[in-house]
């Protein structure tokens, strides 16, 4: 599985600390412009639900995404269901609209100039601030390690017996952050189409309050991905055989050699494979994307355990992982080029997994949603 780090997959400021102890230790647009007409609602369980789209224009690299119900959760029929991903249930969700891909480097320097904003992987790290979240008694690493930086994915030379010793693919790379993603002499020049990486959940909010927006919800990401499909376990349908024509993925035997069936090693360019029914590209592979949702292994549950069905859920109102108590994480999906069949599988549209909210790796992005009543007039 692609699972690593702060219960399945956040890597952080706190991972620099982990991973030293661990190594020293051991055309829509124009249909929609055509159909233009006033909201029209759904009041199932009583709950108006917004499902065609207002009269006004659709924002630039948006599509709308027409509210509706929809099961949450692995599907009986995915034998690569993780326990996290049940008990499925039912949800509605209001129409909103969403970015028709990840958030690119472009983008994000756009932001970055506007404001000077620094992320979070750019920042010096305080000792004092980190072990509040650490277990008592926890040695403070060398000033040489506790420097800015971030995670990258690096190739093992063999096979890997343990697929949960996650250090043997992670290394903590001084000098790496959105501008430099594979390390401090790299560079996003002839990249400006990727998708931007290296940010941290506060990093993604603070894109998303410059540009008006939100991050979607769990509930939002998993329904928008399905595309109108709503009994399929990936947005193209249910047949694998098409993931490397639709995703940007790992194939090959994971971490130690990609046969490149899809056409690439790391990230692709947003757009490089085929949309969902909705108008949305890469639902599927090429990097995580973040959610507001905490992540909390009691929460599927809770919900199944209510009657009627879910409107417009925000999540758990508070995190809870049991095999990382300390860590604040929140919930990503969509996998990304380092998911396998034989490690997470998480192109899956019901995948989901935990990441800490100072985590900022090489295979972590985000796109950003708009609800029509945050247009400005």
């Amino acid at each position: 599985m692609e699972k690593f780090f702060s219960g399945k997959n956040g890597v952080g400021h706190l991972a620099v600390l982990a991973i030293v102890l661990v190594l020293v230790g051991c055309g829509q647009k124009d249909k929609e412009q055509k159909e233009r007409t006033q909201p029209k609602v759904d009041n199932t369980q009583n709950a108006p639900i917004v499902i065609t789209v207002p009269p006004i224009e659709t924002p630039t690299g948006m599509v709308w995404i027409p509210g509706g119900k929809f099961v949450q959760g692995a599907k009986e029929s995915d034998k690569m269901a993780m326990p996290h991903e049940k008990p499925a249930h039912e949800v509605l969700v209001n129409g909103f609209y969403m970015d028709e891909h990840e958030v690119t480097n472009t983008q994000f320097a756009a932001f970055v100039e506007e404001t000077g904003y620094v992320t979070v992987a750019e920042r010096e790290i305080e000792w004092e601030e980190m072990k509040k979240q650490l277990p008592e008694g926890t040695p403070k690493p060398h000033d040489s390690i506790l420097q800015p930086g971030s995670l990258l994915f690096k190739k093992t030379k063999s096979s890997v017996p343990n697929l949960y010793d996650y250090s043997q693919w992670w290394q903590w790379g001084i000098g790496t952050n959105w501008k430099h993603p594979k390390g401090p002499k790299s560079t996003i020049e002839g990249k400006e189409n990727h998708p931007v990486v290296h940010i941290a959940y506060e990093d993604a909010v603070a894109y998303c309050d410059w540009a008006g927006r939100r991050l979607p919800t769990e509930a939002e990401w998993e329904y928008a991905a399905h595309g109108g499909k709503q009994d399929a376990i990936f947005f193209w349908g249910n047949d694998l055989e098409q993931l490397s024509s639709h995703a940007n993925t790992w194939e090959g035997e994971f971490p130690v050699e990609n046969t490149l069936s899809d056409g690439y090693e790391e990230r692709a360019p947003v757009m490089s494979f085929p949309k969902n029914g909705f108008g949305l590209y890469d639902m599927a592979g090429n990097v995580w994307e973040w959610t507001s949702d905490w992540y909390n292994t009691k929460y599927y549950a809770e919900v199944k355990a209510k009657s009627g069905v879910e409107y417009n859920p925000q999540g758990a109102s508070r995190p809870y992982n049991a095999t990382n108590p300390y860590a604040q994480e929140k919930i990503m999906k969509g996998g990304s080029f380092l998911c396998s069949a034989s490690y997470c599988a998480s192109y899956r549209i019901s995948a989901r997994m935990a990441t800490s909210l100072d985590s900022s790796l090489e295979h972590l992005g985000f796109r950003t949603v708009l609800d029509t009543d945050m247009i400005k007039k």
